[in-house]
């Protein structure tokens, strides 16, 4: 099947690569932070899909700015600043959970996307475009047919397996999350409880802790609004003991006149 000039099994294995380069990358990164091996991503395997799908959109959808780098440029920072950042809504909707948070960084938007981390996505576009994938998609064009099926539908079947087992590891936050706002509201006691029930599962679980150890849990604000309630309270109590010392006083001042 060929779509947008290319057949669906190249375009898959472009997309697995450009996953395990991500994986790497991330790996590679944390490595030098921590000074110790983190297996990144939500799937058990050495791939990252973010990046395979941000590869494969630059792919399909910047290839009219071939000629133009700048605009080029310009365009792939679009493309996987409102991948990321719809990536980071849908997952935190889903799983009511915070996966990453650039909010202490300059120049973010809620927190989802920063600068920081938005112009290397150009640059990566750059390379993706005018690089890697020519000399890619020239190696896999030369795979005999028969090749190209089996390692196509092995790298297909491993992928969806892998899905579905982290898939049901992943809703465990979900359920965590749920368990843990039963006995608080608030946001950093239930990501506690959140890392202590995912700690006291499987190694798969265990994974996803260390994977994404700032992994945040997101409620609805029940504090703020208790905190709000309370306030608005407050204020009618004050207004209640206002109006009842004023009428308690003119009660006073006409006993007395009477009296008088």
């Amino acid at each position: 099947m060929v779509i947008f000039g290319y057949d669906v099994r190249i375009y898959f294995l472009l997309f697995m690569i450009y996953s395990v380069c991500g994986w790497l990358l991330e790996v590679t990164c944390k490595l030098i932070q921590c000074k110790k091996f983190i297996n990144r991503g939500f799937l058990i395997g050495p791939y990252c899909s973010i990046y395979g799908f941000g590869a494969i959109l630059i792919t399909i959808l910047l290839k009219k700015y071939i000629d133009d780098p700048i605009a080029l440029f310009v365009m792939a920072i679009v493309v996987c600043g409102t991948l990321e950042y719809l990536t980071s809504y849908f997952m935190e909707k889903i799983f009511k959970a915070r996966w990453w948070d650039y909010s202490q960084r300059k120049f973010n938007i809620n927190g989802r996307i920063c600068l920081g981390t938005i112009i290397p996505f150009g640059l990566l576009g750059l390379f993706i475009m005018y690089v890697s994938n020519p000399f890619l998609i020239e190696k896999l064009k030369l795979l005999p047919e028969l090749w190209l099926n089996i390692i196509f539908w092995t790298i297909l079947t491993m992928y969806v397996v892998d899905n579905i087992v982290s898939g049901v590891v992943v809703r465990s936050i979900k359920t965590a999350d749920m368990s843990a706002s039963k006995e608080t509201d608030n946001t950093e006691e239930i990501t506690k409880k959140v890392k202590e029930i995912l700690q006291a599962k499987s190694i798969l679980h265990r994974r996803l802790i260390n994977a994404y150890p700032k992994l945040q849990a997101v409620k609805i604000k029940i504090k703020d609004q208790t905190e709000k309630i309370k306030k608005q309270k407050e204020e009618i109590e004050a207004q209640i003991e206002d109006k009842k010392r004023k009428i308690i006083q003119k009660v006073n001042e006409n006993v007395n006149k009477k009296s008088k």
